[in-house]
């Protein structure tokens, strides 16, 4: 009869451990189809980081690509002189304008890669 019982009881014994395991793997399913199909990932988070120096020169190269492709059209006749013109000043205007935000963008990263300026004292010494 104790042998009956101690098999009885080691049974129980497998089979809570068992219970226990098999609960753990059906948490992590269910955790993982959760994450899965329910959270998604930002935008931000996919995209590139670009810096703002990156932006500009990307927008500068848009507009050269523009001027161009205008002078194309321009010579194939699709566009007067006039609109040639207007079209033309209006880009290369902002073309300037990126070119100037770039100038900002590369001499204050310059400023701030060097260091603090050594004080001077008051016979000219640092």
């Amino acid at each position: 009869m104790a042998s009956l019982f101690l098999n009885l009881a080691a049974a129980l014994i497998i089979s809570s451990a068992d219970g226990a395991v098999l609960g753990a793997c059906l948490a992590l399913a269910i955790a993982t189809l959760l994450f899965i199909f329910y959270i998604q990932p930002d935008a931000s988070d996919l995209a590139p980081h670009r810096s703002k120096l990156d932006q500009l020169m990307e927008r500068r190269d848009t507009i050269y690509d523009n001027l161009r492709d205008l002078r194309f059209e321009f010579r194939s006749g699709k566009y007067s002189e006039g609109d040639f013109n207007a079209m033309k000043t209006s880009l290369e205007n902002e073309a300037a304008l990126v070119l100037t935000e770039i100038d900002q963008v590369t001499e204050s990263q310059v400023r701030r890669a060097r260091g603090p300026r050594p004080v001077e004292t008051e016979r000219g010494q640092r």
